[in-house]
């Protein structure tokens, strides 16, 4: 089903990049987490393992390699290198099915396991369809573009910058693939890209994404609590000196992250991304530390990411009109909007394992509980350790 190694989200090759240069070293161990308690049908599990062996096939051919150096000039010639020689060690993921349920663990080298995530996580999404037999109507698939085009064509409308995130829980490639290419041949302005690499290559937009929850956790384990956010975001900007300037606030609720945001990493990055709570309380607990750091908010940006629909979107941007700048980046109702059930699952880092320690466990304090991940022991430390309530955030 997989067809190229750069059918992953752009965050996991910065990241990746960013972490053979930090902490080659490590080791990091992920979970799968069935948030939906979907149930998964007799032989699903044998199903993934034959795609995840397929995985080690994959590598990066020369018109990839010349891709990644035209387009992402701050990943530099030895990284390139290693990448090109890199593949997929199915070894790695450990696969297991006990009735409807299924459990996928990943473990290994953290600068070669942080590539797994996505693409597993499209593999999921795909195969439970299939497996199910689960197909779409043949109306539903005609309008498939149309579909895509109307809300791009809203989103212009409207003078907005819209992203396209929607790897992890998409139908299939199939629908993707001519989604994202709806969206580059009407959005014009308004689409200022997409998260996956392959898709962005083939249809000739930019490829967008930073970092995700997992570098500010695994810092937490490395460092602890009180230096996580500070040191995740130092070591960002020494790997790639003011590009990739967008932060992830909730990795430890924003209200922790926005203690650490001090004004010289304020003024360093070009703005926040949003992936949790309420976005209007979001949105003016950012400007008001903007402005308390004496930036004016309409230079920087916050990009939303939340499971956006375009009546959200819309609501958003009248409130964050004339306020800050403000992008979206919007997933599954792009990528899976086909009249069949969505499925609501993550793949999370829950252990980290940094150079000379032991293994520990890493958690992740959304600014939502529901989206809390990890030892629930670990969480109530890092809310003690960050001075947070014991409802959360």
């Amino acid at each position: 089903m997989l067809t190229s190694l750069l059918d992953n989200d752009f965050y996991k090759i910065t990241m990746q990049n960013a972490v053979i240069k930090r902490f080659p070293y490590a080791h990091a161990r992920y979970a799968f987490i069935n948030r939906g308690e979907h149930d998964f049908p007799e032989g699903f599990g044998a199903a993934l393992r034959r795609e995840v062996d397929q995985m080690a096939e994959l590598r990066l051919n020369d018109e990839e390699k010349r891709y990644l150096e035209t387009t992402c000039p701050y990943l530099d010639p030895t990284y390139l290198d290693f990448l090109a020689g890199f593949h997929y060690n199915p070894s790695e993921v450990i696969i297991e099915q006990q009735g409807s349920d299924l459990s996928v663990i990943i473990e290994g080298p953290w600068y070669r396991t942080i590539l797994w995530e996505v693409p597993l996580m499209a593999l999921i999404s795909e195969l439970w369809y299939r497996v199910r037999g689960v197909t779409i109507t043949p109306e539903a698939d005609a309008l498939i573009e149309q579909r895509a085009q109307e809300k791009i064509e809203l989103y212009r409308r409207l003078g907005l910058k819209i992203a396209e995130f929607g790897t992890r829980r998409r139908f299939s490639f199939d629908v993707h693939d001519r989604v994202v290419g709806a969206l580059g041949h009407y959005g014009g302005e308004a689409f200022s890209g997409t998260s996956n690499v392959l898709l962005a290559m083939r249809h000739g937009v930019k490829p967008i994404g930073t970092h995700a929850h997992e570098w500010f956790m695994f810092h937490g384990a490395r460092f602890g609590f009180k230096m996580a956010n500070s040191l995740a975001l130092e070591h960002w900007v020494d790997v790639y000196r003011g590009d990739l300037g967008i932060a992830l606030t909730d990795t430890f609720t924003s209200k922790a992250f926005y203690d650490s945001f001090d004004k010289k990493f304020a003024k360093l990055f070009d703005g926040v991304r949003h992936d949790s709570g309420d976005p209007f309380e979001f949105a003016s607990q950012t400007i008001e530390h903007y402005e308390r750091l004496g930036i004016n908010p309409l230079s920087k940006t916050i990009i939303f990411s939340d499971a956006l629909t375009p009546e959200r979107v819309e609501r958003i941007q009248a409130f964050c009109q004339d306020r800050i700048g403000m992008a979206f980046g919007i997933g599954t109702n792009f990528t899976n909007d086909v009249g069949v059930e969505p499925m609501n699952m993550v793949i999370k880092m829950v252990e980290a394992r940094p150079e000379g320690q032991g293994w520990l466990p890493v958690i992740k304090l959304s600014d939502v509980a529901e989206k809390n991940t990890g030892d629930p022991e670990m969480i109530a430390l890092a809310k003690r350790v960050l001075s947070l309530s014991c409802k959360n955030p």
